[in-house]
């Protein structure tokens, strides 16, 4: 039976309350240390989510807030009750070590349970359609752009049945490796003839170990295979006599054979000076191959008879400074010519590497002993090998000519082939090669199987599909050593271990690379990475089944059709990663590998590009036409979400994009926002709720002058109301200062940081914009986002200005000096105009201590400046000011410091709630340094509120001694 009755939607936790504090702090503690097993170290994919966000944004999204659930929690105080219960769930659900913690996963899945079955309830007396109101089968999740598969996974381990869709096949491999086979063969028996010990037993206890058995017996079988056409590629080093002589600090190691894990080179260019013509210079950013304390190396090069070579010293050099520095010589001259002093610049670079004229020289060779690793001058076998492979194939798929993300066509790196040695491309391609060849031979093993038990074809189709999990992960294994092994994969020193080819969301120019040896026993062989996948499947802890898709958002329905989703999703970010075009660097290889045995994945020369959401210049001609295109795409992509929501539930979207000046219209815009919240607004969906999720270290969110993603917001939204009423652009303003007043007060009691408030208050703002029908303004003409934008930012600035009034005197005097002039001198005459606006005079602020005032001239004192033994009790003309900078200065020299005089602080009465007024004016300073272009300072500002918490948890301790020393 169908009805028109409206679905009764009960508010959901997400859009009343997060523990923001601790799904931030398990988010970027992960982000600094991923634990072993972790899904994300399996492949590589730009920008993932954290678990811990996608877990906690989940379960919120899913549970009803108690406020909705008057029959059990009648009165306020019942509801704030259990609204805390259900934060400090998640505040443990979100972290990784409760993984396999089954009370807390049972739990926050009973929660889950227990909504579904009250929205059931609610509808099915309506006479709501019984598809959409099974108690039986709660909606499964359902992320369109599922990335590396961080939410589907959370969802899978919640006990929620997933879905993983995205346009790119790169990203359906991935899901498929995370989500959907370790779900259909967990507790499966080994079927590889390496595992007869196993044969009789049809489950081993909840875990993937069978298949870890498959896929290691098969990757023992392409190990061998490789090394017997490889192995003269690959040689040895023998320390012998000649090598001792030269280097007695390797006696120790005489007449020893070592296996060679990587070789160190640099980029060489002829010298551009005419007297050293057919004489070749280094370019190297650093000389140094190991800074391990008590394990230091390096080289330096060496010319014998006009020919580039290098020697290899362990020990401290003296001038640690030059060996760091290398030939390089600055951004402007590039490199130093190491043959005649020569400048390198880098359009003599270009225009060399266009002729095909860059070259590489063999710095060192690393090798293991016993002892660890050790660093080995090159010899001539070592560069021979590498001239001596021949590769039979190499990817002949075009780089994207996008000088933002992909710098190699400069340098006449043009095709995905130039960024491999001709051994990497021989080694690569026989690896490769041989994944495609065990795709054949495990289907004949497992047919054979088949025939001998006489299965029925329910199991035929489960054994193919076994079948094609072995291969994947084979792949992903040597997906993993290829994204190390290329003329790109930098050395890290401090490391002394390889470093990836892509450390950020770009193909970047690297000068000197190390080669890695796929049989090495080292990061980088395949060994190792095939290492990784196992770590995974031994953690992986899949609660329900998920299953993965390369399909576009704007069109892909998951089925059954007649079902709904709960959509959780987050999309591309404008013009930020290109996402297919980083993924062409895997895609060409996995066609190699896949095509034909993944049927529907790889029928494309390059992975999928006219459907995808990017608002790049350079591919459709102008700005214009890219911005076009993205709203379209991005607009058909919500609606077809919309569509495929459940209605009992909200849609939760993660954007990143960090909202910039736009300079046309004076306000504050994005084109990114611009866009992504046009999208929104034309898809029928009103913005509920939103959450500032801090994903980044802190080290890097404070970094000035880049345009670092501070953190992601979540944006919570649900279809628009039918009865949704216009509003005249006054009725707008209004309520958007009333919205954005109490959404701020929340936000700064969840100790959002400065830095991200800009972007924050954009949601508040467009849930008034987005409820209406529309905005009309003079002429009853629809007011466009930009111009909300522009309102927003608006009564963002009007709201950090108000609280002016909580300010003594002296500290409006120094705000007012400081937006004004800075730490700039001035005339005692300007200073006096301020002060008599203000009601004091200089000499009085001056007396307070925060101020210079010498001969007619008049200055703020910067924090450096101020007295190191200042002591607030003793002050008798204390300002807010004035404990603000004391606080950014104590911290600067560590927490403790910090806490100790905010907690001197909370004694002094008489100034109002004096703490609370500091992070109130950090929260206004740091809105006008941004605004002013001050990046040391506005870090200091937003440094003291995000450490805030902290400083008061440790000023409490401080404060009672007696009590902490009892916990």
């Amino acid at each position: 039976m169908t009805s028109d009755h409206p679905v009764k939607r009960r508010k959901k936790l997400i859009e009343v309350l997060l523990p923001l504090d601790a799904i931030n702090n398990e988010a970027i503690h992960r982000k600094s240390k991923s634990p072993k097993g972790f899904p994300s170290a399996v492949h590589k994919w730009w920008s993932p989510k954290p678990l811990a966000s996608s877990r906690g944004v989940l379960f919120a999204q899913m549970v009803d807030d108690p406020s909705e659930i008057p029959e059990e929690f009648p009165d306020l105080e019942s509801q704030d009750k259990e609204r805390q219960r259900l934060l400090r769930l998640i505040s443990e659900l979100v972290k990784w070590d409760n993984t396999r913690n089954e009370n807390i996963r049972k739990e926050a899945l009973g929660e889950i349970l227990k909504t579904w079955r009250r929205a059931c309830q609610d509808n099915l007396d309506k006479g709501i359609r019984p598809s959409l109101f099974n108690p039986e089968t709660p909606p499964s999740v359902w992320d369109p752009f599922a990335g590396s598969g961080s939410i589907p996974v959370s969802a899978q381990w919640l006990g929620i049945p997933a879905v993983a869709s995205d346009l790119n096949p790169v990203s359906a491999i991935i899901n498929k490796a995370i989500i959907e086979y370790p779900y259909q063969f967990k507790g499966k028996a080994a079927h590889s003839l390496s595992s007869a010990n196993t044969q009789g037993a049809a489950f081993i206890q909840d875990n993937c170990e069978g298949l870890i058995q498959d896929i290691e017996y098969y990757g023992e079988i392409i190990l061998e295979r490789a090394k017997q056409k490889l192995s003269d590629l690959y040689p040895s080093y023998r320390i012998d006599q000649e090598l001792v002589d030269s280097r007695p600090d390797l006696a120790h190691l005489k007449g020893q054979t070592l296996t060679c894990t990587a070789w160190i080179w640099a980029r060489t260019v002829e010298s551009p000076s005419p007297a050293f013509k057919n004489c070749f210079t280094p370019l190297a950013t650093s000389y140094l191959l190991s800074s391990k304390p008590g394990k230091e190396a390096y080289c330096l090069p060496t010319y014998k008879d006009g020919i580039l070579g290098f020697d290899v010293y362990h020990g401290k050099p003296s001038d640690l400074t030059a060996i760091k520095k290398g030939s390089s010589a600055g951004k402007r001259s590039a490199f130093i010519c190491q043959a005649s002093g020569d400048p390198v610049n880098y359009q003599y670079i270009r225009d060399q590497g266009q002729l095909g004229r860059i070259g590489s020289v063999l710095m060192a060779v690393v090798a293991q002993s016993k002892n660890g690793r050790v660093y080995l001058p090159p010899r001539g076998i070592d560069a021979e090998a590498a001239k001596d492979a021949k590769p039979s194939w190499k990817p002949d798929l075009d780089i994207p000519e996008n000088p933002r993300d992909f710098k190699t066509p400069l340098y006449g790196m043009k095709k995905f082939g130039d960024l491999f040695t001709d051994r990497q491309l021989t080694a690569y391609s026989v690896f490769a090669d041989e994944v495609r060849r065990i795709f054949a031979e495990a289907s004949s093993e497992l047919e054979a199987e088949e025939s001998h038990e006489g299965v029925i074809q329910q199991k035929k189709q489960c054994l193919a599909r076994y079948r094609e999990a072995i291969g994947v992960y084979l792949g992903i294994s040597v997906d993993r050593m290829i994204y190390y092994g290329t003329n790109l994969s930098g050395w890290l020193p401090k490391d002394s271990a390889l470093r990836d080819c892509m450390p950020r969301q770009a193909l970047a120019m690297t000068w000197e690379y190390a080669e890695a040896n796929p049989f090495g026993k080292s990061s980088g062989d395949f060994r190792s990475c095939l290492k990784i996948v196992k770590d995974f499947l031994e953690a992986a802890t899949p609660n329900s089944p998920g299953h993965a898709y390369a399909a576009p958002a704007q069109s892909f329905t998951p089925e059954p059709a007649s079902h709904k989703q709960v959509i959780s999703t987050d999309p591309p970010y404008y013009d930020n990663i290109c996402y297919s075009e980083l993924a062409d660097f895997f895609y060409v290889w996995q066609k190699r590998m896949f095509a034909g045995s993944l049927p529907g994945l790889f029928e494309t020369i390059a992975s999928p590009k006219g459907e995808e959401l990017l608002a790049s210049s350079y591919r459709y001609g102008s700005r214009e036409k890219a911005d076009k295109a993205f709203l379209d795409g991005m607009t058909g992509a919500l609606v077809n979400i919309a569509s495929r929501t459940h209605p009992a539930y909200p849609i939760t979207l993660y954007y990143a994009f960090k909202q910039t000046e736009s300079v046309e219209d004076g306000g504050h815009a994005s084109t990114g926002w611009e866009s992504f919240l046009e999208a929104i607004v034309s898809a029928g969906l009103s913005i509920t709720a939103t959450w500032p999720l801090r994903t980044e270290k802190e080290g890097r969110l404070l970094a000035s002058g880049t345009n670092a993603l501070a953190s992601c917001v979540v944006l919570v939204c649900r279809s628009k109301d039918s009865s949704a009423q216009s509003l005249t652009r006054k009725e707008f303003r209004r309520l958007l200062r009333r919205c954005l007043a109490e959404s701020l007060k929340k936000l700064e009691s969840a100790n959002i940081a400065p830095v991200d408030i800009a972007q924050a208050v954009i949601g508040p703002g467009m849930a008034v914009f987005s409820s209406a029908s529309a905005v009309l303004d003079q002429g009853d003409r629809p007011m466009s986002v930009r111009d909300a934008l522009v309102e927003i930012n608006a009564a963002l600035d009007e709201y950090l200005t108000q609280d002016e009034g909580e300010l003594d005197a002296d500290s409006r005097f120094a705000l007012t000096f400081f937006e004004s002039y800075g730490y700039s001198e001035r005339s005692f005459g300007d200073a006096e105009g301020l002060a008599r606006a203000r009601n004091v005079s200089v000499e009085g602020v001056a007396r307070s201590g925060i101020l210079k005032a010498v001969a007619g001239k008049v200055q703020l004192l910067r924090r450096n400046q101020l007295d190191d033994d200042w002591d607030p009790m003793q002050d008798d003309r204390l300002c807010i000011w004035e404990a603000t900078q004391h606080l950014i200065k104590r911290l600067d020299s560590g927490e403790s410091s910090a806490a100790a005089l905010l907690a001197r602080l909370k004694e002094i009465s008489g100034h109002g709630n004096l703490p609370a007024n500091c992070r109130a004016l950090a929260y206004r300073l740091y809105n006008h340094c941004e605004k002013t272009k001050q990046p040391e300072e506005a870090r200091a500002y937003n440094g003291l509120v995000i450490a805030w918490p902290e400083l008061e948890k440790l000023s409490a301790l401080a404060a009672n001694p007696v009590q902490s020393s009892l916990l």
